[in-house]
């Protein structure tokens, strides 16, 4: 029998949930836009957030490796400059995003 695939092409098996928190110079930087942007190159879903503690909160669904890779070009792109921290957790997607947003206001 086929395993049935999500519309964003991974099983539900392989789909989870990243959630990072950042720390550094990252707000007031433009890293909220930088990071929507490269969100549009890859097959995930999400929001990212100012905290209130000047933290950014980055949360995405997709297939892991998906994921690792968008997790991967944050850096890449020439955020990493302006990260000291990055504090990521793994868990079961819940499936609550149909794309990738700025949440404005601080949680």
């Amino acid at each position: 029998m086929a395993q049935a695939v999500s519309p964003k092409g991974a099983t539900p098996e392989e789909r989870r949930r990243m959630q990072i928190l950042y720390t550094g110079r990252v707000q007031g930087v433009g890293f909220r836009y930088a990071v929507r942007t490269l969100a549009a190159g890859f097959e995930v879903t999400g929001s990212v957030r100012n905290l209130a503690d000047g933290r950014v909160e980055l949360t995405a669904e997709g297939a892991k490796a998906e994921l690792e890779a968008f997790r991967e070009a944050i850096r890449d792109a020439g955020l990493a400059a302006n990260i000291r921290q990055e504090d990521a957790s793994w868990a079961d997607p819940s499936g609550g995003f149909t794309g990738f947003a700025i949440m404005t206001g601080s949680k």
